[in-house]
């Protein structure tokens, strides 16, 4: 094997004229390694010798360890068109090799520092062009960017913060992590503009088109709204934990340990919060905290943009008609309102309105298959909860839309799409926030024909129990607030409301008593929270502070009949049928433990 001085001094004495470039070129990479690197550097130093071949080397150095100066030098002097589409292509191979190899650790280390390193690359890279529509090359750029980027990692968001500021020309100090002086590195910091070529294509005649600069920042105003996205469906934020704590500091269980408190002492955490941060900074930068009212009303309430760079090359005489990612304006709308909130921040929030704003932007991006968009775009749901909370908190009544909306409020609709959240989203505290809101909206709703209409249908037609569970202590959470403002013409003071839902809250349960073990074990874990809950309403209704008065005579003695005691009949079936293992094993241990309880609780109930 040749020394390392041996080869050096066959890569000095072949360059061109000596060989062709493809001969050059072949020799390189029969002769690359890391110990090679600093020879090469120094060929690379020959502008000439760059332009004509530094684009093909881009694919051969970026599996090399510490390549990154040898490619900061392509960067500066090869051919920029050339090597852009190049580094875009390496970029894409380099992604979809990540990919095969993601569940690899070092795989992972190995493609942040590829990444980096290429879009460092592409930094000097358009700074360097000098072309009549650069936006063709930066929307190709940003769109091959987009889809190799890993929203996980910290390097690669910092690389495209870095990259966005450099695009935009609006320079920034690095922010530095929230309670910390530690900043992000970016790849090329040091690159002087100066040692960088002229672009050897350069027309001098090729002036940019009068609308490129529009075009250019709307490419970007979108791109940061997808990054946004990408980022913040990636990452558990815990917004709408956070924002509830800080808006109901009273539901906070005492002695247990708060998002607020995690995210105020764990770095990791400010970490995160420091990069989204830094995010939002650079989409006020580009201008997209000043937009219209109404493009505002138009992404809110119009057609949801998913990929909005995957359009065809723009128009560039009407750049506007580039949309903003509609789940990346959501979260971004959220971040500044949760930022108003807990961290005090002086943000201008975006005028929107829960109805018909939030309501319409919520149903179009659960449209379809809500439970898949929902569990594929954590982030963004967690974003409409967010805003959910903060808009109740801030705007009053539900009953009050935008002046001039058409569309009338429909609580039943909105309260249905969070209660869609609350049961699909990932995340067991943005459920619980969700569920929540859920009981705060369905409250606020003035007009109580509305209220019951909704508790009856989500006990009668939901096929979730946990949900049903719910709508059941919202019904008790009624039926206190009616008696506590002594409303007597309230259908919830009144036995008027049982008379309508007796049968939903207590359907019957005579069934049960010709079912076998199997079919009672079917129904028990399909409806266990509901029953619980049930039987615990029951205590409340039946054994309550003076809440007889809204059961209407002798319905305590049909409940008995055809839900308590056949339903007291199934538990001990199933408790015995547990203990005899005619059950199967799993949750069997965690279902006796509840047959136990709800036939205690049953047992204390007084029907008669």
């Amino acid at each position: 094997m040749a020394s390392t001085e041996e080869v050096a001094k066959r890569l000095h004495e072949s360059r061109p004229p000596a060989t062709d470039a493809f001969t050059y070129l072949t020799i390189i990479e029969q002769s690359l390694s890391p110990e090679i690197l600093p020879v090469l550097q120094d060929i690379l130093d020959d502008a000439e010798l760059t332009n004509d071949i530094g684009w093909d080397l881009v694919d051969m150095l970026i599996s090399v360890p510490g390549s990154a100066e040898c490619l900061e030098r392509i960067a500066r002097l090869g051919n920029p068109r050339e090597v852009i589409l190049k580094t875009l292509e390496v970029m894409d191979k380099a992604a979809a090799s990540a990919t095969r190899e993601h569940e690899k650790e070092d795989g992972k280390v190995i493609f942040d520092e590829r990444f980096v390193a290429l879009v460092g690359m592409l930094k000097i890279l358009h700074a360097r062009l000098q072309v009549k529509a650069p936006s063709r090359f930066l929307h190709t750029t940003l769109d091959t960017v987009l889809r190799a980027y890993d929203p996980t990692s910290s390097a690669q968001t910092a690389a495209i913060i870095d990259l966005i500021r450099s695009l935009s020309g609006k320079k920034r100090p690095a922010l530095p992590t929230r309670q910390s002086s530690t900043t992000l590195d970016t790849p090329f910091q040091a690159t002087n503009p100066a040692q960088s070529a002229p672009d050897p294509e350069a027309d001098d005649q090729a002036q940019p088109g009068p609308m490129e600069p529009a075009l250019m920042s709307r490419l970007l105003q979108s791109f940061i709204t997808c990054i946004i996205e990408a980022y913040v469906n990636s990452n558990s934020l815990e917004w709408a934990a956070r924002l509830l704590e800080h808006t109901v500091p009273e539901r906070i269980v005492l002695r247990r340990g708060t998002m607020l408190q995690a995210y105020n002492e764990i770095a990791e955490l400010q970490a995160m919060d420091a990069l989204v941060g830094q995010l939002v900074s650079v989409a006020g930068d580009l201008g997209v905290s000043d937009i219209s009212a109404d493009e505002v009303r138009e992404i809110c309430t119009g057609p949801i943009s998913r990929d909005p760079l995957s359009m065809d090359d723009a128009d560039p005489e009407h750049p506007e008609v580039i949309p903003l990612s509609s789940g990346g304006f959501a979260c971004l709308a959220a971040y500044k309102m949760f930022a108003t909130d807990v961290f005090e921040a002086h943000h201008t929030n975006f005028n929107i309105s829960i109805f018909p704003d939030l309501h319409t932007m919520f149903k179009n991006l659960a449209e379809g298959d809500a439970q898949s968009e929902i569990m594929g775009n954590p982030g963004t749901f967690e974003a409409l909860v967010v805003m959910a909370i903060w808009l109740d908190t801030h705007q009053g009544t539900l009953s009050e839309k935008r002046e001039g909306a058409e569309e009338d409020v429909n609580i039943m609709s909105y309260h249905h799409l969070l209660t869609l959240v609350s049961i699909f989203h990932p995340n067991l505290r943005v459920r619980n926030a969700s569920t929540f809101m859920a009981g705060s909206v369905l409250h606020a709703d003035p007009n109580e024909n509305d209220r019951l209409a909704i508790l009856e249908d989500l006990m009668e037609n939901c096929v979730f129990a946990a949900l049903q569970a719910c709508a059941v202590t919202w019904l008790k959470e009624e039926i206190i607030a009616a008696k506590k403002a002594e409303d007597g013409k309230s259908h919830f003071a009144s036995p008027e409301c049982f008379d309508k839902l007796q049968y939903t809250v207590f359907p019957d349960l005579t069934h049960l008593e010709s079912a076998d073990v199997a079919a009672l074990w079917e129904f028990w874990t399909n409806g266990s929270p509901f029953h619980l809950q049930v039987a615990n309403f029951a205590l409340f209704l039946f054994t309550g502070d003076g809440f007889q008065s809204v059961v209407p005579s002798g319905m305590g003695t049909t409940i008995e009949h055809r839900y308590a005691a056949p339903l007291l009949k199934a538990a001990s079936r199933l408790i015995e049928g547990v203990d005899k293992g005619e059950v199967g094993e799993e949750g069997a241990d965690e279902a006796r433990v509840q047959l136990s309880i709800l036939t205690d609780t049953l047992k204390t109930v007084s029907l008669h």
